[in-house]
């Protein structure tokens, strides 16, 4: 796909879009970081749980998946933080035009400073800040942290797309979660929430299946409807059981 393709494709104003949803949809705080794209200028569209650094395993992940420039790879967010090569997952994500991601929690804590990291630095935090919090492809959406099954859309705020997790907020890790609770279009994909195994559902797909806690990376072919995953070549940073999510399997 040429550059003039590419930006065609991602361009919030396309009156051919086909995504259901547009910015307006959403809170005027988070309306202006919504971005929308048009995946049928794509041949495949493949969606990648959080990485946190961890670029050797993206690179096997990325060798699993083979994209041509004519397919899309959607990021769910938390490119950096924890893992070993931060500065080299962003600069493998931004040195493709049909590689996106959106805005993790961890990226919003270096923008917003509360957090620091040496290896990320402008330009790549630039980058960052353009990152949209919400992508729009079809009738499905990309966010980092999730939506509150009990609010509409224009209810949520920047925070609440970037941490969301239980249902209400303060259970944290014990839930219910918000992704088992969605029964309504459209399907959410989403990271965060650091799973055992992927969550597939008709309204919910859960991709952080905890790479850089020695788990895996996993990515979701979306035409295909299936998962790819690369295990971890080591465990960078531990984690207690209990923020590592068991769930059932999802209906399907």
């Amino acid at each position: 796909m040429s550059t003039e393709s590419a930006e065609e494709a991602f361009s919030s104003t396309d009156a051919s879009r086909k995504a259901m949803l547009a910015p307006e949809s959403f809170a005027p705080e988070v309306a202006p970081h919504v971005r929308t794209v048009d995946a049928s200028a794509y041949d495949d569209l493949f969606l990648v749980g959080d990485v946190h650094g961890c670029r050797s395993e993206l690179e096997t992940l990325l060798d699993r998946l083979d994209p041509s420039d004519d397919d899309l790879v959607v990021f769910v967010g938390d490119l950096v933080r924890k893992g070993p090569d931060s500065r080299g997952v962003v600069d493998l994500v931004r040195s493709h035009d049909n590689f996106v991601s959106v805005r993790g929690n961890n990226e919003d804590k270096l923008i917003h400073g509360r957090k620091e990291l040496d290896a990320v630095t402008d330009p790549f935090g630039d980058y960052l800040d353009q990152m949209p919090v919400v992508l729009l492809f079809d009738d499905a959406m990309v966010v980092h942290g999730g939506v509150d099954p009990r609010r509409d859309l224009d209810e949520h705020s920047l925070d609440d797309l970037l941490n969301f997790r239980s249902v209400p907020p303060e259970n944290g890790y014990d839930g219910p979660f918000w992704f088992e609770l969605r029964e309504e279009s459209p399907r959410v994909f989403f990271g965060h929430t650091v799973l055992d195994e992927p969550f597939v559902s008709e309204y919910a797909v859960g991709l952080d299946t905890g790479c850089v806690y020695g788990g895996e990376l996993t990515a979701y072919d979306y035409y295909a409807d299936e998962l790819i995953t690369v295990p971890a070549e080591e465990e960078y940073q531990s984690r207690a059981d209990r923020k590592i999510i068991e769930h059932d399997a999802a209906p399907q």
